[in-house]
């Protein structure tokens, strides 16, 4: 064979391999281009359902469109924390309370019988919600129980910016009361003399 052809056709060799290597490597490339897509689409689909997933802790949680309904504009609570065995404590009363987080949150003097409760380690409690007047009086007695309701769990709030969160709510709820109250409620929590309680839907 001559020497001009051979010489042609090993570089003609070379040219088609160093255009499958060109190839593979563009293929290379776009499999791997598309793996790292589908990792991210993976990534942004978890994050997005964490995101949904947050504000529905209530929903999560087993509560009721009725229930969340009236939690967000019912300016009472009843609470009544829960004995070991499920039955309800003799201890029900109206309080203030923020929604906030999809937990009822209220602060309350250390001595008060929801702190006392909690202290003793009876972290469950039923809480109806509406405005039915005091417990015990003639126009309010029982008329709490026809109201929606549910059970949660109870544990101390130690954070701040929550009582600043709960004042902030309080002012829009009960602005003709909070004026006098909010110095004492703040101070009671720096001196420990007053507790945050978080009741979360169980």
């Amino acid at each position: 064979m001559p020497a001009k052809r051979r010489t042609a056709r090993a570089s003609s060799g070379k040219g088609r391999e160093a255009a499958r290597a060109v190839s593979q490597r563009r293929t290379n490339s776009r499999q791997l281009g598309l793996r790292f897509t589908r990792r991210e689409l993976l990534q942004l689909g978890i994050g997005a359902a964490a995101a949904l997933a947050w504000p529905a802790r209530s929903r999560a949680a087993g509560l009721g469109a009725d229930v969340t309904g009236v939690l967000e504009k019912s300016g009472f609570v009843y609470v009544s924390p829960l004995l070991a065995s499920g039955a309800e404590s003799r201890c029900h009363g109206e309080v203030w309370f923020g929604w906030l987080d999809g937990s009822v949150v209220l602060i309350t003097s250390q001595h008060a019988w929801k702190a006392r409760a909690l202290a003793r380690g009876l972290a469950r409690a039923r809480i109806w919600v509406g405005d039915h007047g005091r417990v015990g009086r003639v126009l309010g007695r029982d008329a709490f129980r026809a109201a929606p309701s549910f059970d949660a769990r109870a544990r101390q709030e130690k954070d701040g910016a929550v009582l600043d969160r709960l004042m902030a709510v309080y002012r829009t709820k009960y602005p003709d009361e909070i004026g006098s109250w909010e110095p004492r409620m703040r101070s009671g929590f720096v001196r420990s003399e007053r507790i945050l309680i978080r009741y979360e839907p169980s």
